[in-house]
């Protein structure tokens, strides 16, 4: 790599990882929406990348999710917005899917891993281009249980480790719909991308060891280097994204954060092609 390449490479780093944590607390997505693309555009710059790049963005996204959604849920726990209930309520649930999503991508390639991020990230815009779209279903709905919040969280567990996203978006949707506060929604999905992402990292490092030709700093299907610059930047900013949760209009925000979606979700569908 030259001096220019480095520079580029850090620099596009630094800055997902601002976004990211911007993100994770303004949505509590935990931010992988951002650090999965951004990852699979710099880690061709790096020295042995492989075919394995999909596996070590997600893996790696995963790993900067546990930072970034642990200093989320700090900022909003102050504000005393986390719904601790729902997340022991989940929590068994959630891991369980976590294994099941571990366990489909260590026999899927990457191209079909790069398939389903573009088409899960096309479904997941639907509920930011729209927020309007489930309006009808406010107040009509309680929290589930039983097997509907067995089923949910599992599935929620298993296609975020898959995309390596904290799975913020479907726990804010289900909140808010069932007549929780957004702000006590998104900061307990803050918590829920937490459970998430550990395992999850857990997961995929065990799964890439020893494997050949990874990127260059990678310990498994995580990049060090890639994960300490995303990490450190989205810690200084997912505070501010928390800010922003209780202040900005956050319709208008959801509509441009869809689409960001969608535009990643297209490149993606011509990346797998490729």
């Amino acid at each position: 790599m030259g001096t220019e390449e480095i520079f580029l490479f850090i620099a596009l780093l630094c800055l997902a990882g601002l976004i990211a944590g911007i993100t994770s607390g303004l949505f509590g997505n935990g931010g992988g929406f951002v650090v999965v693309p951004a990852l699979l555009a710099v880690f061709p710059f790096l020295p042995n990348a492989s075919h394995e790049i999909m596996r070590v963005a997600v893996g790696t996204s995963l790993a900067s999710i546990v930072i970034s959604s642990a200093r989320s849920v700090q900022a909003h726990t102050r504000r005393g917005a986390v719904d601790y209930q729902v997340l022991r309520d989940w929590s068994i649930w959630v891991l369980m899917g976590v294994a099941a999503g571990l366990y489909i991508a260590s026999y899927t390639d990457s191209t079909r891993l790069i398939v389903v991020f573009a088409a899960g990230v096309l479904v997941y815009s639907i509920y930011f281009l729209f927020p309007n779209l489930f309006d009808g279903f406010k107040g009509k709905l309680t929290m589930p249980t039983g097997v509907a919040r067995a089923s949910l969280a599992s599935f929620l567990g298993g296609f975020s480790s898959l995309l390596g996203i904290g799975g913020g978006t479907i726990t804010v949707m289900t909140m808010v719909l069932c007549n929780r506060p957004v702000h006590q929604a998104v900061a307990t999905a803050s918590g829920i991308g937490f459970l998430i992402g550990l395992p999850g990292a857990i997961g995929f490092l065990v799964m890439g060891l020893h494997k050949p030709d990874l990127p260059f700093g990678s310990i498994g299907y995580i990049n060090i280097p890639a994960l300490i610059a995303i990490s450190a930047f989205s810690v200084i900013s997912a505070p501010i994204g928390a800010r922003w949760a209780h202040s900005l209009d956050e319709r208008h925000l959801k509509r441009l954060f869809g689409v960001y979606l969608v535009i990643v979700s297209i490149s993606m569908f011509i990346k797998s092609t490729h």
